[in-house]
């Protein structure tokens, strides 16, 4: 072979040790859970990208329930943006730990806001419900 030897097929690195240095093929720190090569980032773009869908959905939904459901006020528009603004933010601050706990509460906050209108109360327990998925994906994935 010309070049440098080849590791095993698959294992990303030319010399055949682990990505943590170990010619075990074990990486530092004991063998990964997922086989993700970085588990945190995959778990906090799943967090952050929820969390984006859920802005999205939130502020896509004003006009719609204004057209079909009737008596949605300024309070409650207001509160449908506010909320949207807020899941982006913590889709920024998913490095902190305190965001995820933040996320929950969020998805509590526009149940809540059902006071306001009904259908902001089904968008809130079906989000609850995706939020509540991605914490079991985080929690299997990370430990």
């Amino acid at each position: 072979m010309t070049g440098p030897e080849r590791g095993a097929v698959g294992d990303g690195r030319p010399d055949g040790t682990a990505a943590g240095g170990d010619p075990g093929g074990q990486p530092a720190g004991g063998p990964r859970r997922s086989g993700l090569r970085n588990p945190d980032r995959a778990v906090r773009g799943l967090g952050a990208g929820t969390l984006v869908l859920e802005a999205l959905v939130l502020v896509l939904a004003i006009q719609p329930i204004r057209v079909v459901g009737g008596d949605l006020g300024g309070a409650a528009i207001g509160t449908v943006v506010a909320l949207a603004a807020a899941a982006v933010l913590l889709a920024g601050m998913m490095r902190r730990p305190w965001a995820w706990h933040a996320g929950t509460v969020l998805q509590g906050v526009l149940m809540l806001a059902g006071l306001l209108h009904w259908s902001l109360l089904a968008l809130g327990v079906v989000f609850a419900l995706v939020w509540g998925y991605a914490l079991h994906v985080r929690r299997v994935i990370l430990g």
